[in-house]
C-alpha cells in the first residue's frame, strides 16, 4: 500500500478488522479467565465491530473524515460489554484524529493510537493493568517511536502489532488471576486481531473484506435514515423506495454499483446503496421511483420492492402528533429468562431488555429501551457488572435523562426495583438503591466449560462450580450438594432469607428438593425458589 492510507482503504481496513474478529471471536471467547460458559469477550468486541461496520456502509462517499465519523458513531451504537465499551472508546479517540484529514502516514496513525488510548484509560473510573488497556497504551506509545523511524505503513503496522504482542504476554505477570489461568488478557488479543486485519489490508490481502453476517445489508427500517414528517415543507422528495438487487448479471462489477449509487444520489436523497455482486440493499427518498427501479434493473433482478407515500405518512402523523406525557420517573431492566423478566414487570418495571450473561446489550439497545419509557428520568438496573459501563454510554444516545444503579446481579437489580420510590427526587432514589443493593449478597451456580486450576480450586470439564461475585467458591460432582455449598459461604449472620432462581435446565422437582434441604439446614431462615428461566446458571442466589 506504500506510505499512505486513503478514504477507501481505511474503508477496506476496518471492515477487513471486523471481520477477521468475527472470524477468530471463539478463540478469543476462550481465553476468558473464568471457566464458565458465558465468556464473551470475542462476542462483545464483534458485535461492536459489527455496529462500525454497518455505521461505515451508510457513508455514500470515500471521504476520510466521513468514515472516520461513521467508525466513531458505530461503535458508540454497538457498544457492549465492558471489552466492547473500551473497544468503542479506542475507535472513538483514533477517529477523533482524523477530523480534517484526506489520508493517513505512519505518523497520524501513531498520534491516532495514542488518542485512542488516552480516550479509553478515561471511561474506566478505575483502569487495570494487565488488561485491553495496558494493550492499547503500550502499542501506541511504541507506534510513536516507530512512525518515527518508518513512514512505509506495512512495516509501522508490523512492528506497532509486534509490541502489542510483547505486551500482551506480559499481561498474566500484571494480573494473577490471568496467570493462574493460564491465559493472556481476551481484551488484548481481540484488538490484536482488529489490528491485524487492518495490516492484512495493507498488505494487499483483501479476503477478509467478504462479510457474511447480516448486520452488514441492514433490513430493519430503524437502521434508515428518518425523515422530519412533521413539516410538510420540508419533504422535497415523496415517495420513500427500497428493494434488494439479486441475481446479478455476469457482467455487472463493483464499479456499476458505485454508479447506481450515483444515478440515485441524482433523483433524490437518504441513498443507500450497499452490498456486493451477490446481493444489493436500495433506500432513496425521490420523486421518481420507476427510474430508480429501472436503473438498478440493468445490474439484475429486482424483489423486495417497497414504496411509501411519506406525503400521506405525514397527513397521519399531523393527525396523531400529540405532545408526549412524561412521568417523572421510569425504570429499565436488562435480565435473561421469561421468569426473571415477568417478576421485573410485576415490580413495575416499564421495559425489561433480554440480556445479561452471553447476551449483553449495546449502548444503542439500552437507549432505545429507555426512549420506550415516557418518563423524564429512566432508572437502568444492568443486573451485569459487565453491561454497566454500555448503559452509561447509553445517556449519550437516549433523548431521556438516564440513571444507572450500578446492580451487579438480578438479585441485586431486583432490590432496586423494590425500593424505586415514584415520589422521591433522583437523587434521593439513587442514593437510596444504591444502599438497598448493598445489603444483597449475590451467587450462582453453573458449570465448567474447560479444565483448570483457580481460586484454589482444580476443575475438570463439566464440573458444577458455585461463584460469588468475584470467585469460585465450591464445586463437585452433583448440582444440589454444590448449590447448598455455595449458600453456605454466602451466608451472613445477621441474614434473613434465601432467595434461589431456578434456570432452564433445573427440573421443578429438582427445586423443591433443594429448597426443602436448605429449610432444613437453616431453620431460622426463610427459603424460597422461582422460577428464573435464565440460560446456562442453574441457580442465581439471593441472600439478604
Amino acid at each position: 500500500m506504500g506510505k499512505i492510507v486513503t478514504g477507501a482503504q481505511f474503508r477496506k481496513m476496518v471492515i477487513s478488522g471486523a471481520n477477521y474478529l468475527e472470524n477468530n471471536k471463539e478463540y478469543v471467547d476462550s481465553l476468558n479467565v473464568f471457566p464458565v460458559p458465558d465468556g464473551d469477550t470475542g462476542t462483545n468486541m464483534s458485535m461492536t465491530m459489527r455496529s462500525v461496520v454497518k455505521e461505515v456502509n451508510m457513508i455514500t462517499t470515500n471521504n476520510l473524515e466521513d468514515i472516520a465519523d461513521a467508525v466513531s458513531k458505530g461503535a458508540l451504537k454497538g457498544a457492549r460489554g465492558n471489552s466492547g465499551v473500551i473497544l468503542s472508546q479506542i475507535l472513538k479517540g483514533f477517529s477523533s484524529v482524523l477530523v480534517d484529514e484526506k489520508e493517513i502516514n505512519t505518523k497520524l496513525f501513531a498520534k491516532a493510537l495514542k488518542e485512542g488510548a488516552d480516550v479509553a484509560y478515561k471511561a474506566v473510573t478505575k483502569p487495570k493493568e494487565g488488561t485491553i488497556l495496558t494493550v492499547i497504551r503500550v502499542m501506541a506509545e511504541e507506534s510513536l517511536k516507530i512512525a518515527k523511524k518508518t513512514s512505509e505503513m506495512e512495516d509501522f503496522l508490523k512492528d506497532t502489532i509486534q509490541a502489542g504482542e510483547e505486551i500482551l504476554k506480559m499481561t498474566p505477570e500484571m494480573l494473577p488471576v490471568l496467570k493462574k489461568a493460564g491465559v493472556v488478557d481476551a481484551g488484548g488479543r481481540g484488538l490484536l486481531v482488529v489490528l491485524s486485519g487492518f495490516l492484512k489490508v495493507v498488505m494487499g490481502d483483501e479476503s477478509e473484506l467478504s462479510f457474511e453476517f447480516d448486520d452488514t445489508v441492514p433490513t430493519d427500517s430503524t437502521d434508515m435514515p428518518t425523515v422530519d414528517y412533521n413539516d410538510l415543507a420540508d419533504i422535497e422528495f415523496a415517495y420513500c423506495t427500497e428493494f434488494f438487487v439479486i441475481n446479478i448479471n455476469k457482467k455487472t462489477t463493483e464499479a456499476d454499483i458505485d454508479k447506481l449509487r450515483e444515478q440515485l444520489m441524482g433523483l433524490g436523497d437518504s441513498v443507500i446503496c450497499i452490498g456486493d455482486l451477490n446481493l444489493i440493499k436500495v433506500h432513496v427518498h425521490t420523486n421518481e421511483p420507476g427510474v430508480a427501479l429501472t436503473h438498478a434493473l440493468k445490474l439484475g433482478e429486482i424483489n423486495g420492492v417497497k414504496i411509501e407515500n411519506m406525503l400521506e405518512q405525514n397527513r397521519a402523523l399531523k393527525i396523531q402528533n400529540e405532545p408526549e406525557q412524561l412521568k417523572p420517573i421510569g425504570v429499565v431492566s436488562i435480565c435473561a429468562g421469561q421468569g426473571l423478566a415477568d417478576l421485573f414487570r410485576d415490580l413495575n418495571v416499564d421495559y425489561v431488555i433480554e440480556g445479561g450473561q452471553t447476551m449483553n446489550p449495546s449502548a444503542e439497545d439500552i437507549a432505545k429501551a429507555c426512549d420506550k419509557v415516557p418518563a423524564e428520568t429512566v432508572f437502568v438496573l444492568p443486573n451485569n457488572k459487565n453491561i454497566v459501563l454500555a448503559a452509561e454510554l447509553a445517556n449519550d444516545l437516549s433523548r431521556r435523562n438516564i440513571v444507572v444503579v450500578p446492580t451487579h446481579s438480578v438479585p441485586q437489580g431486583i432490590t432496586a426495583a423494590i425500593n424505586i420510590d415514584p415520589e422521591a427526587s433522583v437523587e434521593d432514589n439513587k442514593a437510596n438503591l444504591i444502599a438497598a443493593i448493598g445489603t444483597v449478597t449475590s451467587g450462582s451456580v453453573t458449570y465448567a466449560v474447560r479444565a483448570t486450576s483457580i481460586d484454589g480450586f482444580k476443575l475438570k470439564e463439566g464440573d458444577f462450580i458455585g461463584l460469588n461475585e468475584k470467585h469460585i467458591i465450591a464445586k463437585g460432582n452433583e448440582l444440589q450438594d454444590v448449590t447448598i455449598a455455595t449458600v453456605e459461604k454466602l451466608l451472613k449472620e445477621d441474614a434473613s432469607t434465601i432467595t434461589l432462581f431456578s434456570g432452564t435446565d433445573v427440573q421443578e422437582a429438582e427445586a423443591d428438593a433443594l429448597v426443602e434441604k436448605l429449610a432444613e439446614k437453616y431453620p431460622d431462615l426463610e427459603v424460597a425458589c422461582h422460577k428464573g428461566g435464565q440460560p446456562l446458571y442453574y441457580y442465581l442466589i439471593s441472600i439478604e
